[in-house]
């Protein structure tokens, strides 16, 4: 998550440039625009989106990380943060492409398999799919720790 933090950084920093640039973060970002071209026209969501994960989530994630690798009680409530605004931001960006097609017949994704399925579908699924497994892990975690409170108290 963190490198998704950095790549969505250098994103924000070299948009108006990009079309122009041969860096590889530049040649891998024309490329993925060919499966959302909202990239290459500043659309207000995605820079908006973006700088939300480059400024908050990506942050937020290397905290998680950190507690995480602590053993510290406080992953849960950073882990609960970051997984629930990821899945969020995922919908998000999933519904506002699937909604200008359906109301505006606008497709920000080329139709062939490999823009499509591979780079738009694919390649986000893993920030709708991983948090919500790590959400559940969290809810578990947290689940027992109340079970084995309240067993305590009972006795």
């Amino acid at each position: 998550m963190l490198k998704r933090g950095l790549f969505a950084g250098y994103y924000l920093v070299y948009r108006h440039q990009l079309p122009g640039m041969s860096t590889l973060f530049a040649q891998l970002w024309k490329e993925y625009a060919l499966s959302d071209s909202r990239y290459l026209t500043h659309d207000v969501f995605t820079i908006s989106v973006e700088t939300i994960t480059a400024l908050a989530w990506g942050p937020l994630c290397l905290f998680t990380l950190a507690c995480i690798v602590r053993g510290s009680r406080s992953r849960h409530v950073a882990q609960i943060i970051a997984c629930t605004a990821h899945a969020y931001g995922v919908a998000l960006y999933y519904l506002t492409n699937l909604n200008e097609s359906r109301m505006h017949g606008v497709a920000y994704s080329r139709p062939e398999t490999l823009y499509f399925w591979i780079y738009y579908v694919g390649f986000n699924l893993p920030w709708a799919v991983v948090p919500l497994v790590l959400l559940r892990d969290s809810w578990r975690q947290i689940d027992s720790a109340f079970a084995a409170l309240e067993e305590k108290k009972g006795e």
